[in-house]
């Protein structure tokens, strides 16, 4: 079953929509700051302290804005740690409801191999580095795509219109550059 591109796009609005109207708009680079201080405070017990006022931490971002990171990361089962752990949960079922993960010759796609030869490997790392910058740049913005350009511009947030222009400067050249045939 192939959905179409467009019912996608008017899904994923739908979506946003929904999540916007009845709970708050969607972000999630955050929740990775979020893991992070989960993951430091189980091998170092003290990072994240509770205190008459809240919570605290002995890092600097994680206790920025009166301990809003720490607190998250000391109670992590919130909205939005949840709505990324569901993400990961949906992206394995479509995996799975699309004849599972098998080979990785099926799963490369075929720009990817007239471009790169039957490098699977390669694609892996390609989209591990591209990950971790785009999540790097995330944090220095305060925000990531879904935050910024999904949400933001259903908001008509001005920085999410510039946020989508910038995203858009960088994405069209980098493809241009590494798929050059097909």
């Amino acid at each position: 079953m192939t959905l179409d591109w467009k019912l996608g796009g008017v899904l994923l609005g739908a979506v946003f929509f929904a999540a916007v109207l009845l709970v708050k708009p969607i972000g999630v680079s955050t929740q990775f700051v979020i893991l992070d201080g989960i993951v430091a405070d189980a091998l170092s017990p003290g990072f994240i302290t509770q205190t008459d006022d809240g919570y605290t931490s002995t890092n600097a971002y994680m206790a920025k804005s009166d301990g809003k990171y720490a607190k998250s990361a000391a109670n992590p089962l919130n909205y939005s740690f949840v709505f990324v752990l569901a993400m990961a949960a949906g992206a394995l079922a479509s995996a799975l409801l699309k004849g599972g993960i098998g080979r990785a010759e099926r799963r490369l796609p075929e720009v990817w191999r007239a471009n790169h030869g039957d490098t699977p490997w390669a694609r892996y790392a390609v989209a591990f580095v591209g990950g971790a910058v785009v999540l790097y740049g995330a944090r220095l913005a305060g925000g990531c795509t879904s935050g910024h350009m999904m949400s933001g511009m259903m908001q008509t947030a001005l920085s999410g219109y510039i946020f989508a222009a910038g995203a858009f400067l960088a994405a069209i050249p980098t493809a241009r550059l590494m798929y050059k045939e097909g």
